[in-house]
């Protein structure tokens, strides 16, 4: 079954990273929901240059502020990013796939943590496998703060997809402290 899919991304002063997460999903994604919790630096300007659709929510929680992106979302076909993220090629070519064919309840990515300019390939770091595309209608997100998941049903089905996540995490270990 074809599907049409809602990127969705939370945000509080952004301007380092949001345009390259908006880029890397502009090729898959029929909408791209950005939720914002009135930043102080260009990122709202940033959001509106490139199209999306752009709420301002006051921060809630990660949780609350992700549940929100979602209610805000045309299609209940959801790719969660942070705005710190961006998908590599081969994952977008296989969410391409994906939507022409939809089969899963949720699919997992690999996530590739560059931290200080280096990634991280060992100690833990990865393959860190996050559930960010799935079917809305099948769960929430929920978890502790910070610390979201997403919640599916337990009879959901799910694939993973040959491509990483690239998170930007810590870009100097003065941002890390």
């Amino acid at each position: 079954m074809k599907v049409n899919l809602s990127v969705v991304i939370i945000t509080f002063n952004e301007e380092k990273n949001i345009e390259r997460c908006i880029n890397s999903v502009k090729e898959i994604a029929d909408e791209i929901v950005v939720i914002d919790s009135y930043s102080k630096d260009k990122t709202k300007e940033i959001c509106q240059n490139n199209g999306v659709s752009f709420f301002e929510q006051t921060f809630l929680g990660h949780i609350e502020q992700k549940n929100f992106a979602i209610s805000k979302s045309s299609n209940p076909i959801i790719l969660s990013l942070d705005a710190d993220e961006a998908l590599d090629l081969d994952s977008i070519a296989e969410i391409k796939k994906i939507k022409e064919n939809w089969s899963a309840d949720g699919y997992f990515l690999k996530r590739l943590n560059n931290y200080c300019g280096k990634w991280i390939k060992h100690c833990g770091w990865y393959p860190d496998r996050k559930l960010r595309l799935w079917d809305s209608r099948l769960g929430k997100w929920g978890g502790v703060n910070p610390h979201d998941k997403f919640i599916m049903n337990e009879s959901a089905r799910f694939e993973n997809i040959n491509g990483q996540i690239l998170h930007y995490s810590f870009h100097s270990i003065n941002q890390h402290i």
